[in-house]
This record gives structure tokens, sequence and C-alpha cells, in this order.
């Protein structure tokens, strides 16, 4: 028997279209489309800090001239964009006389059993990158395991913003929130918004609206959202801040449930802003994508030795990036 695999319907070109344009298992970050994708040429990359704003530099041939910083004025940092490679197989007995899911004489093509593989992956490389952006919206994107990647905050010597909301007291909730938003206000630095979103962890929220200073509010906010058949956890805005709860989770590196916010902690910051949130793509480590922009995912298949079975290779280049870590704001209750 011919392999199957060896036709042009599963060159890395076809694999890498049909994985990028399978239904995404979204998150909530990737629906509020605050770090859209762009593509760059290269795994190096440097950043340009300039009165506490990052801003991206091109990259340049050898030998061409450089961008010339300014002393105490402008600051770089190299970045290296980080690889994520995920591994699988696909073997014989998957499609020899299988018979296709919920059907009675059909034979499962291989291009169904190819899909069902892709579509996992991209399964677990969207909550990857959703866990992946919730780290540069803290200002600290982790990698799986817990290490730090990057500190957004130490790199580039902008201290962190955090303010105790102290929700199990008498304390005026609406004077902590103005003064989440006059904080972004005053780091925006020409930038432009439309809101300030606070995404919270459970146990925040539970204590944010049992404050007497918001209980009222969020009742009405309630009768109005249950007469539309809505979530009253969502778009609660209160004295200017809209509250979401969130309850991004996955397993670790070690099968231990992770949470992307811990309880009793939120984190604020501005939607509808121009450059200050982006995902930078860099190219897969294939000879056909050097010198190639990035896409968010790549798909390449092989066959394994003495052909028993195929062999598929995934990865990912992304680096979600903040430009304005001092438009973030760390939310908590200490009581």
């Amino acid at each position: 028997m011919l392999n199957p695999f060896a036709t042009d319907a599963f060159s890395v070109v076809s694999l890498t279209k049909a994985i990028n344009i399978l239904p995404n298992s979204y998150g909530r970050i990737r629906e509020l489309n605050l770090m859209p994708g762009r593509g760059v040429r290269s795994r190096s990359i440097v950043i340009e800090e300039r009165n506490g704003v990052l801003n991206l530099l091109p990259t340049k041939a050898p030998g061409a001239p450089g961008t010339y910083a300014e002393t105490a004025k402008r600051k770089v940092r190299s970045f290296v964009i980080p690889h994520i490679p995920h591994e699988d197989v696909i073997l014989p007995q998957e499609y020899e006389e299988v018979r296709a899911f919920g059907t009675e004489n059909e034979i499962s093509t291989v291009a169904s059993i190819m899909n069902d593989h892709l579509q996992t992956a991209k399964n677990k490389f969207a909550i990857t990158l959703e866990y992946l952006r919730m780290g540069a919206l803290k200002g600290i994107i982790m990698d799986a395991d817990g290490s730090v990647l990057y500190n957004l905050y130490t790199e580039f010597g902008i201290p962190e913003k955090k303010i105790n909301f102290e929700l199990g007291t008498n304390a005026n909730v609406q004077t902590k929130c103005f003064e989440v938003s006059r904080h972004i206000e005053d780091n925006l630095k020409g930038e432009v918004m439309t809101e300030v979103r606070a995404l919270v962890s459970p146990e925040f929220f539970d204590k944010l609206i049992s404050n007497e200073s918001v209980k009222e509010v969020f009742k009405f906010h309630t009768t109005s959202v249950d007469r539309l058949g809505g979530d009253p956890r969502k778009n609660f805005n209160f004295a200017g801040i809209v509250f979401e709860e969130y309850r991004g989770i996955a397993t670790d590196v070690n099968g231990v449930p992770k949470r992307f916010i811990e309880p009793g902690e939120g984190h604020c910051f501005p939607l509808g802003t121009l450059n200050s949130f982006e995902t930078l793509f860099a190219p897969a480590d294939f000879i056909e994508t050097v010198n190639t922009l990035g896409i968010e995912l790549y798909a390449k298949q092989a066959p394994r030795k003495f052909e028993r079975g195929i062999d598929l290779h995934f990865q990912s280049n992304p680096l979600p990036v903040c430009y304005r870590p001092g438009l973030l704001v760390k939310i908590f209750s200490s009581n």
C-alpha cells in the first residue's frame, strides 16, 4: 500500500494552512481582540523604551546603520520570541479499515484523521497562547512550568502598580476605581482608549459585589442583564471600570490545574488602544520558512522509520507584549 500521506495535500504549506483555518478554542483575551497578531521575520527582536513606552524596532541587514539611542532618554532591549513545539503521531491502525464515526459503512479518510489531530493540537496551542497573553496583561510573562520568561517591569525599570481595594471593610470602592482610571489615564502618554476593563478572579468578584457600596448597583445590573438572558458576571460597569469574572485555567506540565488569575486578585487594562498591545509571531525553524513573516501556527509531517506511521510536528513562536506596562494595574483585597 502506498503511503496515503505522500501527496501535496499533506505538505507543510497545506497542513499549516489547514491548522490555521480550523476553528479556534477562543479564550477571553482573544475574544476581546486585545492583542492582535503580527508576523516578524526572526525570533530575535529589539524593543525600544522611550519615556516608559516600548516600541518595536525593525531588524536590518548586517552592515546597515542601526537605530541610535539617546543617553538617558531611550533604552533598547533585545528579546527572543519563545519557541513552543508539540509532537504527535498517526499510526497505521488509525486509518486501516477504520469506519468513520457515526456511519455504518463509510471508511474514514486519512484527511479526516489528520484533521482530528490538527484540531487537537490547535486547542492546546490556543489555551497556551491565552495563558501567555494573560501574563502580558500582568506584565510578567510566565512559562508553563511557572518560570518567568519576561518581566516587563524589571526589563524596563517601570514600577508595578498595585491597588488594595479592601473590600472587606467600608472602604469607598468608587474612590479605588477612580485611582485605577487616573493611573491608566496618566500613563497613556499620547495613546487613546475606550474603556478600562478588569478581569478578576471569582473570589475578588464575589467580594466586590458583596461590598455595601456596590451591592445596589450590581442588583440593577443583574436585573437588566437577566431580561436579556445574559450573564451578570460579565460587563459589570462600576465607577468607570467594566468588571468581569475570569475563569481561565489549564493543567501545567505536571498535570496540576493552574489558574491564570490568582484567587482574590484582578488585573485592569485599557481597551481600544491603538498600539499598546500586540502578539508577535516568529517564523518556524523550517528551511521553507527562513526569513518569512511568522504566522500563528505551523504543522509538518514526516514518515516514521520503516513506514510505521506518520510523525506530526506542530509549533508556534509567539510573544504577547504590552508596549506600555504603566497601563497595567493589579488589584486585590487584603481582607
